[in-house]
């Protein structure tokens, strides 16, 4: 046996060596950036340098323009192809992993660094749950900010996120996450915002707004069709260009058209072509038919194979570091394989976003000190609470009543382990995480509050028994979900897609076991996305949907528990009864076919009812809706219509409903969904409190797309307009309009 350690130890050691080696060779044959200067050159008398340019005044499109083609004239090819590559070499990775010890992206990722002409780089920190420098505020996970449906709530993330990188010396965020969940398996469901294509551009658009507001880039991610882990550096997604259009690009142009600073290409195929490498996305779509003016990189470590057909199809920055780019995309220029103008174009498009959010005033200091802040740690803490979906609530056990409650059991192996998300590029390390038995211990004094963590039936049930409540805290952890990173031999891998919707059967046994000794069994999920309950639904009397809540999570669900907060979470997605009512999910194979429909669009279509509907929660008050109108009864093609509807509190407690608008296509000439989300509001409501909402609604946005034409039409046909609190049909008033020219 010892013979057998000192044979794994030396190929370990032979591994690290033979990694290290090719690090240096790598490294060896690309363009180099000295301490002292990109190449050696110095800047001379008459050189046009970044610092020549104006500070501290919002430059026009057209200055801009024109600072960054003076100094593209300063370059030679080699610095424009280092503008287009990441400053960090594969040995960098070798040292942080195996010598420094450190973590990923603890500082800023940085490219396209240029001495000579005095540019800087580009500062990189990952998302999207805050900022991975450092030890940063950890937020709830974009799936939980996504059940909350509150602009207000993404803006004031955006702004945190935006004040903590500039902290930290960052001047780009990769935390906007807005890929469609196509199906709740997909291992990093947790990092986007949900189903449906428009919560998703609504509810990212605040948070770019508010983090380039502090003159920090937001970088868009991953463009486009990436709902597949484990395969995502080979999978083909298979779609035609209507389902492309409607369903998978939706979100993604809202932000160009709100020029967002930068896009992140996907790993995954689309139709054959890698994304970073297809001409159809990146050129066609992305910037001559959207007219977007930044860059686009690739994503990290793998994300373009062939430069050639990389920098043809307009990927403009290879990160973290040079693979394909660097001497062999130099090399491609000089043989007339690459014209000179695409690389122009590339360091034009990084130039014009340097320039921009370099230059232009900031509207604050940036102080070490708001790393974790008090602010950003009680807004961490306000999203767990409002993000949190109450599913069920039989006989109204919540909110518990703290004066006579004498003791809680916290049950579950999950209730007292920091569990914040995956541990994959997203993962963020705060200070301290309060777990759920830390938060009640703290809300109730630690004597009310006992903790068994499960593995023990017999225990579990002896403590439910002796319990005024039990809480069951179940669902999973970054060894289940999440970015899939391949661990040490003989280890399990961590992340991946998920197994199973279902709970692991230990936590199904759990509930049932618990929910017998004590009917007033209150069930918290963690996750990413849906859940199926169907085992144990009926014995649990409440049922919270926490998804991971974040470095405040237990002090949320605290609050949650004991009615000082109420929950206002609405689903992002749809919860199935089982897989049949969900589209195929096959992480296997190397190719996919997208289909037109998915979550509620699939379940309504195939003439089914989900568990919960998306859209769908509870709380501990009641609305009403009452006189739902619309403006006209008729709208041109090029107008908006305004749909209304009194909502009154009829509860007990303050609260928050989140209106719906959905359009039905009964007059439509193609297959439609039987009803799309086309607006939403939240609005705060005192007990007996009337507000009328009114929601606008652009008649574009009834547009499908045309493949043919090659064009979006919006049909002079009937359609419905649907208010209400879910997308249940039975939740929503129907309101007729036409489309007329």
């Amino acid at each position: 046996m010892r013979i057998l350690k000192k044979v794994v130890k030396a190929l370990g050691l032979l591994a690290v060596a033979l990694v290290a080696i090719a690090s240096f060779l790598l490294w060896w044959t690309q363009p180099k950036r000295p301490v002292s200067g990109v190449f050696v050159r110095q800047a001379g008398p008459g050189i046009f340098k970044f610092t020549d340019i104006p500070k501290g005044r919002v430059l026009s499109a057209d200055d801009v323009d024109a600072y960054a083609r003076r100094l593209i004239v300063e370059m030679t090819l080699e610095q424009k192809v280092l503008q287009m590559s990441g400053d960090s070499s594969l040995w960098d990775l070798v040292k942080l992993v195996t010598i420094e010890k450190g973590k990923y992206n603890d500082v800023p990722i940085t490219a396209g660094a240029d001495t000579r002409l005095a540019i800087p780089p580009i500062a990189f920190s990952d998302g999207p749950r805050g900022v991975v420098l450092n030890h940063s505020t950890a937020f709830p996970v974009a799936m939980a900010r996504g059940a909350t449906w509150d602009r207000g709530l993404q803006r004031r993330v955006g702004d945190a996120v935006a004040k903590e990188i500039r902290a930290q010396g960052g001047n780009l965020w990769g935390g906007v996450c807005v890929n469609l969940l196509r199906h709740p398996s997909w291992g990093r469901a947790q990092e986007t915002l949900g189903e449906d294509p428009y919560l998703l551009g609504e509810l990212a658009l605040p948070e770019v707004e508010a983090v380039q507001a502090h003159n920090v880039m937001a970088c868009a991610k991953h463009f486009a069709l990436n709902s597949i882990e484990e395969t995502r550096n080979k999978v083909d997604a298979r779609v035609d260009e209507r389902t492309l259009r409607e369903v998978y690009l939706p979100h993604f142009r809202r932000l160009a058209e709100a020029d967002v600073a930068a896009f992140m290409s996907a790993y995954n195929r689309v139709n054959g072509d890698y994304c970073g490498e297809s001409r159809h996305l990146l050129r066609e779509i992305l910037k001559d038919e959207w007219r977007y003016r930044g860059f686009v990189m690739s994503d990290f470590f793998a994300g373009v194979y062939d430069g050639k057909k990389g920098a043809l199809a307009g990927l403009d920055l290879e990160m973290p570091w040079t693979m394909a780019y660097g001497k062999t995309l130099v090399a491609a220029v000089e043989k007339g394989e690459v014209p000179l103008a695409v690389v122009d174009e590339a360091v034009l498009r990084i130039l014009r976003r340097k320039i921009e959010y370099a230059t232009r005033p900031d509207p604050m200091a940036y102080p070490p000190a708001l790393v974790g802040a008090a602010e950003h740690r009680a807004l961490a803490r306000e999203i767990a609470e409002k993000g949190t979906v109450l599913l069920k609530n039989a006989g109204g056990l919540l909110p518990l009543d703290e004066g006579s409650l004498r003791s809680v059991a916290v049950v579950g192996r999950l209730a007292d382990a920091p569990n914040l998300g995956d541990y994959g590029s997203s993962r963020v390390y705060p200070p301290h995480t309060v777990t759920i038995v830390e938060g009640l211990r703290e809300a109730l004094g630690a004597a009310r509050v006992v903790h068994e963590p499960g593995t023990d039936l017999a225990g579990a049930r002896a403590a439910a028994a002796a319990a005024d409540a039990v809480v069951v805290v179940a669902g999973f952890d970054q060894s289940d979900e999440g970015e899939y990173i391949p661990q040490k031999p003989n280890k399990d891998e961590w992340g991946g897609d998920r197994k199973d919707l279902a709970l692991k059967a230990a936590d199904r046994e759990l509930i049932l076991a618990v929910a017998e000794a004590n009917p007033r069994t209150i069930v918290v999920l963690i996750g990413g996305a849906a859940i199926t309950v169907e085992e144990w639904r009926e014995k649990a009397a409440a049922i919270l949907m926490a998804f991971y809540p974040g470095e405040q999570g237990g002090t949320a669900l605290a609050r949650l528990l004991l009615g000082r907060a109420n929950p206002s979470g609405r689903l992002p997605f749809t919860v199935p009864k089982d897989s049949t009512q969900l589209p195929p999910f096959d992480n296997t194979s190397l190719s996919v076919e997208y289909g037109y429909y998915h979550g509620y669009t699939l379940v309504e279509k195939k003439g089914g009812q989900p568990r919960y509907p998306f859209g769908y929660g509870i709380g501990y008050t009641t609305f009403a809706y009452a006189r739902p109108a619309l403006d006209a009864k008729e709208v041109k093609a090029d107008g908006r219509l305004r749909a209304s509807v009194d909502v009154t509190n009829t509860g007990p407690r303050a609260g928050e409903e989140v209106v719906q608008l959905y359009v039905g296509f009964p007059g439509s000439k193609v297959d439609r969904p039987v009803k799309l989300l086309r607006g939403f509001e939240k609005v705060a409501l005192a007990p007996g409190e009337t507000k009328r909402v009114t929601i606008e609604m652009p008649a574009k946005d009834l547009a499908y797309y045309d493949a043919a034409q090659k064009a979006w039409v919006v049909e002079r046909v009937a359609y419905t307009a649907l208010m209400g609190r879910s997308s249940r049909s039975a939740d929503l008033s129907s309101l007729p309009f036409r489309v007329k020219d």
